[in-house]
């Protein structure tokens, strides 16, 4: 009876100890390639994953996954704890995975942002139905507004993008809009930050990008955490006091975001609706 009471003592203690060193493990942030390349994106973030180590108290390691459906399988294959992510890569790894949101970027005060479709100006095409015959690029099949939402509204307008256009492309989206403004593209999907943001940093030229069409409100990019780490409700408490709490650090420490990007505010699964509802209606994604 003593030796079994013994053996039951120490494997408690083994679990009490397992259970210490995983508070201890560092939190693998991902975040998607917001940047041009990774080195920059890494650089940008780099403030963020330092912070939010300070306010959890565990180191924040980060790591920029180079696509939206990369970032979306890896939280939901355990290679990450939180993820920076697009709406419908959010999506993603909540069917998948359980995934669960915890906060959404706010950019210019707010948690909203549009999907576009461009055009250089000289090409002759004003709206989507110019598009017939032409090159068109989606971005990858992880992006929001660069997939997703064009290919719901393509679908409503009984357009099929493989017979419709000469020639469809899946690229990235500032390759986009830069083979937009050479001429190289006819159009290609797009979202309004993006194209904003090249233009201020002298990427592109907005007298050769035009706006041919323009999507409903889309929520923002998702802070999103593995199901296991959010069974923990209290760690899940402090990350949303210290995601809650960046409008008020930026005061004093500018980088700790990229330009524009003004903090974040606490949302649920159901913020991200559309997101699902235009996911399920395109067959993209399927009813478990």
């Amino acid at each position: 009876m003593k030796a079994a009471l013994k053996l039951i003592v120490l494997f408690c203690a083994v679990l009490l100890v397992q259970g210490a060193m995983a508070a201890d493990a560092p939190l693998r942030l991902g975040v998607g390639l917001f940047q041009p390349d990774k080195d920059k994106n890494d650089a940008t973030y780099r403030p963020l994953a330092n912070y939010l180590s300070e306010k959890l108290g565990r180191k924040v390691e980060l790591r920029t996954v180079d696509s939206w459906e990369g970032l979306a399988k890896s939280l939901a294959n355990g290679e990450t704890d939180i993820g920076l992510l697009g709406p419908w890569g959010y999506v993603l790894a909540n069917q998948e995975a359980g995934a669960q949101v915890v906060a959404t970027i706010l950019y210019d005060g707010k948690p909203e942002y549009y999907g576009i479709m461009v055009t250089h100006p000289n090409s002759g095409i004003n709206k989507p139905s110019d598009l017939k015959g032409r090159t068109f690029a989606f971005g990858d099949k992880g992006s929001t507004s660069g997939y997703l939402i064009p290919l719901h509204y393509f679908m409503t307008q009984g357009i099929i993008p493989e017979t419709y256009f000469s020639k469809v492309l899946y690229t990235k989206h500032q390759a986009i809009e830069t083979q937009v403004t050479q001429g190289v593209l006819d159009a290609g999907a797009d979202y309004n930050r993006n194209r904003n943001a090249m233009i201020e940093q002298g990427l592109i030229k907005a007298d050769q990008s035009k706006i041919i069409w323009q999507s409903d409100p889309l929520p923002n990019d998702a802070v999103a955490v593995s199901a296991a780490l959010y069974a923990d409700k209290a760690f899940v408490t402090r990350l949303k006091a210290a995601l809650t709490g960046v409008t008020q650090a930026l005061k004093k420490q500018p980088d700790l975001l990229p330009a524009h990007y003004t903090g974040f505010v606490a949302r649920d699964n159901l913020f991200y609706k559309p997101i699902r509802d235009a996911g399920l209606a395109t067959g993209t994604l399927k009813v478990k």
